[in-house]
């Protein structure tokens, strides 16, 4: 899976001019204003995981972004953070293009 996990980290990085990568739990994690927005986990190794959230911890407001309407693609795991997982690297090729463009909500949310 590591090509499909460098395919996605690219993506994500050009998803917007302000997001910035570093390492965090020994993964691939993105910034965006200094907060750490999307981390990959790399523990399952058949397949890849991605996590949404909106730093280590949870913040208690209103947080704006429509769950909704990314439901084919973002499972929410708690009220500020949710999951991305591409069992495959077809479905990760097939779906990257909605999954920039959740990237791009997730952050400015």
């Amino acid at each position: 899976m590591k090509p499909v996990i460098e395919r996605l980290r690219l993506a994500i990085l050009d998803a917007d001019d302000a997001i910035t990568e570093h390492i965090k739990w020994k993964a691939p994690s993105f910034c965006f204003n200094s907060v750490d927005r999307v981390t990959f986990n790399l523990r399952p190794l058949h397949q890849v995981q991605l996590i949404f959230h909106r730093g280590a911890k949870t913040i208690e407001d209103d947080f704006h972004f429509d769950a909704a309407k990314w439901s084919g693609v973002l499972e929410m795991i708690g009220q500020d953070r949710g999951q991305v997982i591409f069992p495959s690297a077809e479905l990760a090729a097939a779906r990257q293009a909605e999954f920039v463009a959740l990237v791009r909500e997730w952050v400015r949310a």
